[in-house]
C-alpha cells in the first residue's frame, strides 16, 4: 500500500471514530506538503468542518491527535495550517518501504484494470520519408502507450499508413514523369528517400506551372478557368482591387493564398495527378502496379528507420483497406438521411447546428477525402478490438477534423465514437523555422539519428571517460546517448505546447537531457558494482532514524506511481521526464553532500554495517526507479558510461 493510500485508510479510520462519519478514502484530499512548511503529506480538512462541527485548525488538530496515538508506526508527528494537516511519516514507514521494495524492477506497474485503449500514432505517408516532426509523434505514441500499460491497460499500439490519396499520386506521376526508371537499388538511395524526392519533384514542377496562371489572374484573365472555379477566381479578383482589401495584409494574403490554391489545382500537372488518383480508385491495374512497388520501396525504407528509434507496433492498418469502409458508412449515412448530396454530385454532413460547418465527405466524381477513411478506419479497429478507448496522436493542426470525426460518427449511431479521444500535440520547428515537405525543406528522421549519435560520440569522447570502452562497446552507448537525448528533448515539453528543437542543447550532459540522467543512473550502477553489491542482501535490522536526504530520496522513489498516474491523466510523458530529471538530481545531492570534507551519505564509510546495507538498498532503488521511468519514455539507460 502507497504512503497516500495509507494515509487515507487511517483518515477514514480517524473521521469514524471521531465524528463517526463513513468517507470513502477517495474523498480525502491529499497533497504533498509545500517546502515551507513541516512534513511530507498534507489533507486538506476543510470539507470535514460539516460534521466535526469545529473550525478547520480545531478538526485538523483533533484528526491529528487521533492518527499520531492510533497509527504511530505511520505519523511521527503532525502540524496544522488554517485547514491544511500537515503529517511527517516515521522514518520507519520509509525503511520498510525500502526493504520491500529496491530489488522490484517492475517498479511503478499497476496490476491490470480490465480495460482496454488502442493508441494509434506514426501515421506515416507513403510519398516521403518520415522526418523530424514525426518523430515528436512517434515518442509520444509510444511513450503514452507504455504509461497506459504502466497504469494497468491492456494496449494496442496501431499504425495507420497514409498509402493512397493525391499525394502519393503526386510521387508516383512525378516518377513515371522523370525517374527514367531509377530504382533504390539502381541509385543507391534509400526507398523512401527516393519517392520522397519526386513528391518534392512534382511540387517543384507543379509550382512552375502555376505562376503563370497566377499572374494571368492578377491581370484578370481568367482563361484558364470555367464553370465553378471560374466564378471563384472572379470573385477573388475583384475583392483584390477593394481598398479594405488592399490596405489590409492578412485579407490580401488570405485572398492570395486562395487563388493559389485554385491555380495549382489548373495546372496539367495536378489535372494528371487528379485522373491517377481515379484510375488507382476504379482499380486500373498498371496504376495499382507502379503504387504497388513504390509503396514496397517506402515500406522497407519506414522498417530501418523504426527500428533505429526502437518504435514497434501491434497492428497496422491501410488506408487503402479502409476507404471502401468509409464510403460504405457514407452511403448509409444518405439512406439514414444524415447526409446530403450537392449538385454535382458530392456528399456532405451539414453540422451547423452544432456551431461547426458542412464537413465534404465524397467528392463528386466517388473519390473519398481523408474524412472518409478516417470513419471507415474508426469503424475497422473498433470492430477489430471493441476498446474502451482509441487514442489518436495526431498535431494540433488537426484538432477540427477530430472533432468533426467524433460527431460523425456520433450522428451515425457507431459505437467508437464514445472513445474517440484525439491527443493533440505542438508541431516541432528547427532554430532557423518551421519545415515543410513540399518545398524539401524537411529534415528526415535518418539524418537527424545520425546526426544525434555523431553528436554523442564528439561529446563522450571529449569528457575523457571511455579509456575503458573496447571499439565495439562504444558505438552501442552512443546510439543509446544519442537516440535518449533525441526522445527525452522532444518528450520534455507538454505535448499541447510547440518546440524548437536544439540537438546541441538535449545532449548536454549537465542540463535537463537524457544524457545527465542516463549518467546518474551509471554512476549508481558503478557505485554496486564497487561495492560488491549483491541484490540478496541478507536481512537486516535497522532500528536509527534517516537522515534529511536518506528521506527526500526515499520519498520521491515512492511517488513515482504517483507520477505514473499523474501522466496518463494529463497524456504527458513530460510528468515522467520531470520526475525522472527530479530524481536524478536528488540522487547527486544525497551522493555529493560534504561537511569538512567528509561525504555524508557513503556507502563505503557508513556509520555502521546495517546503514551500509540501508544506503546500498536505497540507490538499488533509485537506480532502478530511474530505469524504468525511463523505459516509459522508450530510452535505455546504460550500465556504464
Amino acid at each position: 500500500m502507497s504512503v497516500v493510500q495509507s494515509i487515507r485508510s487511517a483518515a477514514v479510520a480517524a473521521i469514524k471514530a471521531l465524528y463517526d462519519q463513513s468517507l470513502p478514502e477517495q474523498d480525502i484530499a491529499i497533497n504533498t506538503t509545500k517546502p515551507e512548511f513541516e512534513g511530507e503529506y498534507t489533507i486538506v480538512v476543510f470539507t470535514f468542518t460539516r460534521f466535526s462541527r469545529q473550525k478547520p485548525e480545531e478538526t485538523g488538530q483533533h484528526i491529528g491527535n487521533y492518527l499520531v496515538q492510533h497509527f504511530p508506526e505511520l505519523i511521527a508527528g503532525f502540524n496544522v495550517v488554517k485547514g491544511f494537516l500537515n503529517l511527517r511519516i516515521t522514518d520507519q514507514f520509509w525503511i520498510r518501504f525500502v526493504r520491500n521494495n529496491f530489488s522490484n524492477k517492475n517498479i511503478g506497474i499497476q496490476p491490470a484494470n480490465g480495460k482496454k485503449v488502442m493508441v494509434e500514432y506514426s501515421s506515416p505517408n507513403t510519398n516521403k520519408p518520415i522526418h523530424l516532426g514525426h518523430l515528436r509523434n512517434n515518442f509520444l505514441g509510444y511513450s503514452i502507450a507504455e504509461i497506459l500499460k504502466a497504469n494497468g491497460y491492456e494496449v494496442i499500439k496501431a499504425n495507420l499508413v497514409n498509402d493512397r490519396g493525391i499525394h502519393i499520386c503526386k510521387s508516383m506521376l512525378a516518377w513515371q514523369l522523370f525517374a527514367h526508371g531509377d530504382t533504390p537499388e539502381s541509385t543507391g538511395i534509400k526507398g523512401d528517400h527516393l519517392v520522397g524526392d519526386y513528391y518534392v519533384k512534382f511540387e517543384t514542377v507543379l509550382k512552375e506551372q502555376a505562376e503563370p496562371i497566377i499572374e494571368r489572374v492578377l491581370d484578370n484573365d481568367f482563361r484558364d478557368f470555367e464553370g465553378e472555379n471560374l466564378r471563384k477566381v472572379e470573385k477573388l479578383a475583384t475583392l483584390l482591387h477593394q481598398p479594405e482589401v488592399k490596405n489590409d495584409a492578412e485579407k490580401s494574403g488570405k485572398i492570395h493564398a486562395e487563388i493559389k490554391e485554385l491555380a495549382r489545382n489548373q495546372t496539367e500537372i495536378m489535372q494528371q495527378a487528379k485522373i491517377m488518383l481515379e484510375q488507382w480508385e476504379a482499380g486500373n491495374p498498371e496504376v495499382r502496379a507502379l503504387w504497388s512497388t513504390m509503396n514496397g520501396w517506402v515500406y522497407d525504407g519506414f522498417e530501418v528507420t523504426y527500428k533505429r528509434l526502437g518504435i514497434d507496433f501491434d497492428q497496422m492498418y491501410y488506408e487503402s483497406q479502409t476507404y471502401l469502409l468509409g464510403k460504405q458508412l457514407v452511403t448509409e449515412g444518405l439512406e439514414k438521411g444524415i447526409l446530403f448530396k450537392k449538385e454535382d454530385n458530392s456528399v456532405w454532413i451539414d453540422l451547423t447546428a452544432d456551431g461547426l460547418d458542412e464537413k465534404l465527405l465524397l467528392r463528386g466524381n466517388g473519390t473519398s477525402v481523408y474524412m472518409t477513411q478516417d470513419m471507415g478506419t474508426a469503424k475497422l479497429k473498433y470492430d477489430d478490438y471493441h476498446m474502451d478507448q482509441s487514442i489518436y496522436v495526431v498535431a494540433d493542426e488537426q484538432n477540427y477534423h477530430f472533432r468533426v470525426l467524433k460527431l460523425i460518427m456520433e450522428k451515425l449511431g457507431e459505437p467508437s465514437a464514445a472513445g474517440l479521444y484525439h491527443l493533440s500535440y505542438g508541431m516541432v520547428e528547427l532554430p532557423h523555422g518551421r519545415m515543410k515537405s513540399r518545398e524539401g525543406t524537411v529534415v528526415d528522421a535518418d539524418d537527424i539519428i545520425t546526426e544525434m549519435v555523431d553528436t554523442a560520440a564528439r561529446h563522450t569522447q571529449a569528457s575523457g571517460k571511455l579509456q575503458n570502452f573496447t571499439e565495439a562497446e562504444r558505438q552501442p552507448l552512443y546510439n543509446t546517448i544519442g537516440l535518449g537525448a533525441m526522445k527525452f528533448f522532444l518528450l520534455r515539453v507538454d505535448p499541447k505546447k510547440k518546440m524548437v528543437f536544439n540537438p546541441e542543447e538535449s545532449i548536454d550532459l549537465h542540463g535537463f537531457t537524457a544524457p545527465f540522467i542516463q549518467y546518474v543512473h551509471a554512476r549508481i550502477k558503478s557505485i554496486l558494482r564497487e561495492t560488491n553489491y549483491t541484490e540478496s542482501l541478507e536481512a537486516y535490522e535497522y532500528n536509527g532514524g534517516l537522515l534529511p536526504l536518506e528521506r527526500e530520496l526515499l520519498i520521491l522513489n515512492e511517488q513515482f506511481d504517483t507520477a505514473i498516474a499523474e501522466a496518463h491523466k494529463e497524456m504527458s510523458p513530460a510528468v515522467i521526464a520531470n520526475y525522472a530529471f527530479a530524481l536524478a538530481q536528488k540522487f547527486n545531492s544525497f551522493y555529493a553532500e560534504k561537511v569538512a570534507g567528509k561525504y555524508i551519505y557513503s556507502i563505503r564509510d557508513a556509520e555502521s554495517e546495517e546503514k551500509k546495507k540501508l544506503r546500498l538498498q536505497i540507490v538499488t532503488l533509485t537506480a532502478n526507479t530511474i530505469a524504468q521511468s525511463m523505459r516509459l519514455l522508450g530510452i535505455q539507460v546504460p550500465e556504464r558510461m
